[in-house]
């Protein structure tokens, strides 16, 4: 089963919102065996909304639209689509009550013309309650083909998806199963890890296929099962492990190091912190940006200048003008100063030149020393990784994260 997925909003194209409405869709699609074979932005405009119906219709047995469902006048989503399903927008007593039910748990809300607008919905099609919001999805069917329609907004959209839309086309399936495994590989670079891997490449049949996904730090892999294939999936996963044996890798369902870390510390009844300066904070949000992460995440500090070094995290000024704020010393205490300041188990640091500028042929661009700070003592280590700002800030991140759980498990075992 293929899908095309169409996004419709003019502040996408504007540059003024980021479409991650996209990602998700085609993500949690992959998982129930529905190929994605294209992504479309477009105005909310009737005429694109056809144009693009049309064309998707005529590629895919899917096609998913997210936007244009609010109850102002510049949404037209809704009405275009009656339109082009030849059916009347008829007021739905089911859906006015969800509207009214939602609106009683804002306390400041109240039912209103706009909102009432809601319930007016297409009568020939299914309709998608959404708990989120008030605008409901929308579920077509023509000619053994299926039109969704989702509100704009991501949490809404995503939740849909989830209680709506995914259990219904699981149905319509059947047999047409998809399923995948991923971990990461740290510090190999993708070429590298292609060759080690070719001749498993080579091994794999028909329905199971290898991808990889490289990012700042790691490299994702991703072993996929198509159809019959699916039972051999276990096999071939565990023949991949044993190919990286080698390598440092870890195994997450949705791999990513927010994920995976935070998988690893509900394991571990330890807090942490964060002392950053070149990273500016990127740390601490990727560890919260995983549900739950108040459990051991007690706080951090951004040190970017000397002064809150010195004076909130206790860094000897002596060591900053002897050895700089990028050198051992200075990762060492920022550590230490992170741990004391918040009472955590363990700690991480920071302090480099992400760059452009700023770089000397003793420090050049790249050069970050990241400190790891514990209750059996501390340590520092120096890395050398780019000329480029952003991936040396993801990737000192990245790598920060995994020094920070090494420790963790190492004193842990």
């Amino acid at each position: 089963m293929k899908a095309t997925i169409i996004t419709i909003g003019d502040e996408i194209l504007l540059g003024q919102i980021l479409d991650t409405n996209s990602r998700y869709a085609a993500d949690l699609l992959a998982r129930v065996g529905v190929e994605t074979i294209g992504i479309y932005s477009i105005a909310d405009a009737p005429s694109e909304i056809i144009t693009a119906l049309d064309f998707a219709l005529s590629k895919s047995d899917v096609v998913l639209l997210t936007g244009g469902l609010g109850p102002t006048k510049d949404d037209l989503t809704k009405k275009t689509l009656a339109d082009y399903f030849h059916t009347p927008l008829v007021f739905n007593e089911e859906a006015y009550h969800w509207v009214e039910e939602l609106l009683r748990s804002y306390p400041r809300a109240s039912m209103n013309e706009y909102n009432k607008s809601q319930a007016f919905l297409p009568q020939d099609c299914t309709i998608l309650r959404n708990l989120k919001g008030t605008a409901s999805g929308m579920w077509f069917e023509r000619r053994e083909k299926v039109v969704i329609s989702l509100p704009g907004v991501p949490f809404e959209a995503e939740a849909l998806l989830q209680q709506e839309v995914l259990p219904r086309l699981e149905k319509r399936l059947g047999n047409e199963l998809l399923k995948y495994k991923m971990l990461g590989v740290f510090d190999v670079p993708e070429a590298a890890l292609a060759m080690h891997l070719r001749d498993y490449e080579n091994s794999l049949p028909s329905g199971i296929s290898l991808a990889y996904l490289p990012s700042a730090g790691y490299v994702r892999l991703r072993l996929t099962a198509k159809g019959v294939a699916v039972e051999q999936l276990e096999h071939f996963w565990q023949c991949l492990l044993k190919q990286l044996s080698p390598f440092s890798i870890e195994c997450c369902e949705e791999f990513s190091p927010e994920e995976m870390f935070a998988k690893k510390l509900r394991q571990h009844p330890v807090t942490i912190a964060t002392a950053e300066s070149c990273t500016g904070g990127n740390i601490a949000h990727l560890i919260t940006a995983a549900a739950g992460s108040s459990a051991y995440f007690l706080g951090g500090i951004v040190s970017y200048a000397n002064e809150v070094k010195i004076n909130v995290l206790g860094v000897r000024a002596q060591d900053l003008q002897q050895y700089g704020a990028v050198s051992e010393a200075v990762a060492l205490q920022m550590a230490e100063g992170a741990r004391r300041v918040t009472g955590a188990d363990y700690a991480v640091s920071t302090t480099g030149i992400a760059g452009p500028g700023g770089g000397s042929i003793q420090k050049p661009v790249g050069t970050i020393w990241i400190g790891v700070a514990g209750p059996k003592g501390s340590w520092a280590k120096e890395f050398h990784f780019s000329a480029v700002r952003e991936r040396n800030i993801s990737k000192a991140s990245v790598k920060a994260l995994e020094l920070l759980l090494k420790e963790i498990e190492k004193n842990k075992a």
